[in-house]
């Protein structure tokens, strides 16, 4: 059914058709009778995954998360919840509202089962997106069991030296409504951000964070996403500084800048230009990092596997690397709500 409404929704421009398709499914949510009917169709019988770390617990109803970037405005957790999923991440959030990139900044490449953003961390800054999630918590959210993660940014303008600074301010204002963090410093569409992976500008950013975090009574979980394109000896580095300063955890990983063993014609590819690659062209990659983080570390750093997941067997090809929760993203445009389902049943 999902395959012949994708045929009709991939003839419209994506960004369009994502808050259009979101917004139908908000309206069958708020009538009680249909939710419940939606509920009872996608909700999976997940085994409940249980994540110990340093800052506290955290138990997921099922292993099948959100990734960043498809509610980043914490437009639609309501509607999430009612999918399945046994978490949500919203964001990129950044202390003032942006534009993000000019338009057109989402493409399809349905050939390779991916897609290319040069989104540019748009958002409605942490302001805003702390009162909805304020609003959720007090309505849907007091009964939902969903975990929802809040994945924070620098604003554009901010120079690399005072990128810190934005951090904190996110940190604090999201703090008492998301049940976990996810540092963000590997996406490739906001100019030099890549740069705050280097090991010595990760270190003052999340060091700063965790002194913050360590003064709260109920401390959250500080997890750091990366991007596939770092060499083997710098996801070393990230794993040294994640070990020293300990780290909750390691999300592997964010889109790709590479565009190498593409299906789709070059030259339409090339006419699409710069963003980030998702979708089954990062998923060997991605899972390469999963396996070297846990390795490394023998399992002491957390990894939740992100890139390339559109199935069962691709959730368990993350986990047999070491993964303890899995993201979709691309998967989840391609493959529907019934993702959630199909994945748990398999696994």
């Amino acid at each position: 059914m999902y395959k012949l409404l994708r045929s009709v929704l991939f003839w419209f421009p994506p960004e369009p058709v994502h808050y259009f398709s979101m917004n139908c499914f908000r309206f069958f949510c708020s009538i009680a009778p249909l939710k419940k009917i939606l509920s009872t169709i996608f909700s999976p019988r997940g085994k409940q995954v249980t994540l110990y770390t340093r800052n506290g617990t955290l138990t997921f109803e099922n292993p099948v998360g959100l990734g960043a970037g498809f509610d980043k405005n914490a437009r639609y957790l309501r509607e999430l919840d009612c999918m399945g999923f046994g978490s949500v991440e919203i964001g990129t959030v950044t202390p003032r509202p942006q534009d993000g990139n000019e338009k057109p900044r989402l493409f399809r490449l349905p050939a390779d089962k991916a897609l290319i953003n040069r989104m540019g961390f748009n958002n409605d800054g942490a302001e805003r997106i702390t009162q909805r999630l304020k609003e959720w918590r007090e309505t849907d959210g007091r009964r939902s069991k969903m975990i929802v993660g809040g994945n924070i940014g620098k604003n554009k303008v901010t120079p690399n030296e005072e990128a810190w600074k934005d951090y904190e301010i996110c940190f604090e204002a999201l703090f008492d409504y998301v049940d976990y963090f996810t540092v963000n410093v590997s996406s490739p569409n906001t100019p030099g951000l890549r740069a705050l992976q280097d090991k010595d500008a990760l270190k003052q950013i999340l060091t700063n964070l965790q002194q913050k975090n360590s003064t709260r009574a109920n401390p959250k979980p500080i997890f750091l996403k990366i991007a596939p394109d770092l060499s083997p000896g710098q996801v070393d580095d990230v794993i040294e500084l994640a070990l020293a300063i300990h780290l909750d955890g390691i999300v592997a990983t964010n889109t790709t800048i590479s565009r190498d063993n593409l299906v789709t014609a070059k030259e339409k590819v090339d006419a699409i230009g710069a963003g980030g690659l998702s979708g089954k062209p990062v998923q060997n990659v991605s899972t390469a990092i999963v396996k070297q983080i846990v390795e490394k570390t023998n399992g002491a750093v957390p990894v939740i596997a992100s890139g390339g997941i559109f199935s069962g067997k691709d959730a368990a090809e993350k986990i047999a690397a070491g993964a303890v929760l899995i993201q979709v993203w691309t998967g989840f445009i391609y493959e529907g709500p019934g993702i959630i389902k199909r994945i748990c049943k398999d696994l």
